[in-house]
């Protein structure tokens, strides 16, 4: 089962460094600037959830073993009445909502690519996906204040 975790921790460094590779023009020089306070808080609770969700998760596939699978987990989810109610809201939130926010609020904004926020939490966590994306809108709309001057200078 570690082999999973090798895997879906593969896809989620490829899912994240496909969001900086569409997205690349924000972080050159004249792009969104340096990382703002507000950009630097997404990025820290961001890698904070995701450290957090594999801890748990690297100890959930650990102790469950060969029975570790997503139909599992998400079996798991639904435990009790508390865990229903935040199971059904996550579900919600990660497979419905956050694909039609990032892409149509994302394609308003001008970022490239925005359906692959919602790739990266399928690998990484719901909270870095959304931090993520939050903070490339933030450089995004740094970025469309400075593209003016940067496009006068050339």
């Amino acid at each position: 089962m570690a082999t999973s975790l090798v895997f879906y921790g593969i896809l989620g460094i490829i899912s994240t460094g496909a969001a900086l590779l569409f997205n690349r023009h924000l972080f050159v020089r004249e792009g969104g600037g340096r990382i703002s306070p507000m950009e630097a808080l997404f990025y820290l609770f961001g890698v904070a959830s995701l450290c957090l969700g594999w801890y748990f998760n690297v100890r959930y596939v650990h102790h469950d073993g060969a029975k570790a699978t997503y139909v599992n987990y998400t079996k798991a989810l639904f435990s009790n009445w508390a865990s229903d109610s935040a199971a059904q809201d996550y579900i919600m939130v990660n497979v419905i909502l956050l694909p039609l926010w990032t892409i149509l609020d994302g394609r308003r904004r001008g970022l490239r690519a925005p359906w692959i926020f919602f790739v990266m939490s399928l690998f990484t966590s719901l909270a870095f996906a959304m931090a993520f994306y939050l903070a490339f809108v933030e450089r995004q709309i740094r970025y469309r204040r400075a593209e003016p001057a940067v496009s006068k200078t050339s």
